[in-house]
């Protein structure tokens, strides 16, 4: 009854805690301690426990440098004008009876190179909501699919910090799992374009301002060399260079444009770098060009850390082990997939953000990889085409709800967003290769 009750409490404490906007640490922390009284009580030392939560902890630390500089790649990109400039040039090929489809194929090539959803959805994502919201057409197909293609990249970036962690914690290689991604979301992908396609000759959306074009060529003056700091990522990506190598060459590139192009000051572009990015002068981007910055994405280094530590205390303490036992009924690699969803699904539910669901997730199922002598690559791929899909389609996790509400939104734009359940679909239903250990 204790676990029910704790279970219960610490839920109830991250849904609300989501819902309110309070920062997710503060309840994290409380469910931890929360869990640190319930199994003393059952009888377990409390030094093993810290020690549990270290163990755990330290499975996410060779993630932390790379999310400060993708806090710093954000900020540095938008001084340099390489974020206006995307959603610039992307704007400028919209056309009103591709305007679903495009809004997709947009907001999926600038979240695969930036690598993070809600700086996705908060540059073009709500540039492309703005020029649509006044057409009169549906305005929840659009948010659905400038939300699956904000995930796309979230799911298989160089620089998504879920690519990373996971990358981490299974102890792959990136690249390897990015490979192994791109496989298993092909097909998905195309359906997806295709449904998209449909959907734009269907519901055509005119586009009726053209206001922000204006404010960002005066703001930014765009020209291909903005562009440079994101073409270098994805060069250096082809070749397979260290991810944390090609952020710091791409921030160099961006800070020496925003030095010298863009004329901010050295202390301004170090503001940036450390705070985050904003405008200063009034303007109607001022809302929409804002955040990155190390010190933002430590606030995420800190949800890693006790996330980290409460997956360690409840996969080590086998306190879930009734979840051990229904794996057990996994014989086949279909049947884990299924198993590693649906545990992702409750995960993604109970944790609220996508970082928890990733590292319960990944504790309490690696074992039974394990013992089904499956790669850690499988595992890997099988956490993004779960846990990050799903994660953004329950309505309390802020993976979705932070979206959404920048989109200005409701949740009736989840069924819309078809790429993110396409994805776990598909790979449940296709017959999987066999990738035992050798």
């Amino acid at each position: 009854m204790d676990l029910l009750i704790t279970l219960i409490v610490s839920f109830l404490l991250l849904v609300v805690s989501t819902l309110k906007g309070y920062f997710i640490f503060y309840p994290l922390l409380a469910s931890l301690l929360l869990w640190f009284a319930v199994l003393v009580r059952r009888g377990f030392l409390l030094k093993d426990l810290i020690q549990m939560a270290i163990a755990g902890a330290k499975k996410s630390f060779p993630v932390f440098i790379i999310l400060l500089l993708i806090g710093a790649v954000t900020s540095s990109w938008m001084s340099a004008g390489t974020v206006p400039s995307l959603v610039y040039y992307g704007i400028q090929i919209i056309n009103p009876h591709y305007f679903i489809l495009l809004a997709f194929l947009l907001t999926s090539l600038v979240s695969l190179l930036i690598g993070t959803s809600f700086g996705t959805v908060g540059t073009i994502g709500i540039a492309l909501m703005i020029m649509a919201g006044n057409s009169g057409g549906n305005s929840n197909l659009v948010a659905g699919a400038i939300l699956s293609g904000a995930y796309f990249g979230d799911r298989c970036s160089p620089m998504s910090s879920s690519a990373n962690l996971i990358a981490s914690v299974t102890q792959t290689r990136l690249y390897t799992n990015i490979k192994n991604m791109l496989k298993t979301g092909f097909i998905p992908l195309i359906l997806t374009v295709i449904i998209y396609l449909i959907l734009s000759r269907l519901y055509p959306i005119q586009i009726t301002d053209r206001i922000l074009v204006s404010e960002i060529v005066k703001t930014f003056n765009p020209q291909p060399l903005l562009l440079l700091p994101a073409f270098t990522i994805f060069i250096l990506a082809i070749f397979q260079v260290e991810v944390k190598l090609s952020m710091i060459v791409s921030i160099a590139i961006a800070s020496l444009i925003a030095l010298f192009y863009q004329q901010y000051s050295p202390i301004e572009l170090l503001n940036f770098i450390f705070r985050g990015f904003y405008l200063s002068e009034p303007s109607p981007l001022q809302s929409i060009l804002i955040g990155g910055g190390m010190i933002a994405m430590g606030k995420v280094v800190l949800i890693v850390i006790v996330s980290t530590a409460l997956a360690g205390i409840l996969a080590d303490t086998h306190i879930l082990n009734f979840i051990e036992q229904f794996l057990h009924s996994a014989k086949s690699q279909q049947d884990l997939f299924l198993a590693t969803m649906l545990i992702g699904t409750v995960s993604g539910a109970y944790g609220c953000t996508q970082t928890i669901a990733i590292l319960l997730t990944q504790q309490l199922v690696k074992k039974r990889y394990q013992t089904l002598e499956l790669k850690d690559e499988q595992l890997a791929v099988n956490l993004e085409n779960t846990v990050v899909m799903i994660s953004p389609l329950i309505p309390w996790n802020i993976a979705g709800l932070v979206p959404v509400t920048l989109l200005m939104s409701d949740f009736n734009c989840l069924p819309y967003a078809f790429y993110l359940y396409l994805i776990p679909l598909f790979n449940l239903l296709r017959k999987p290769k066999d990738v035992r250990r050798e």
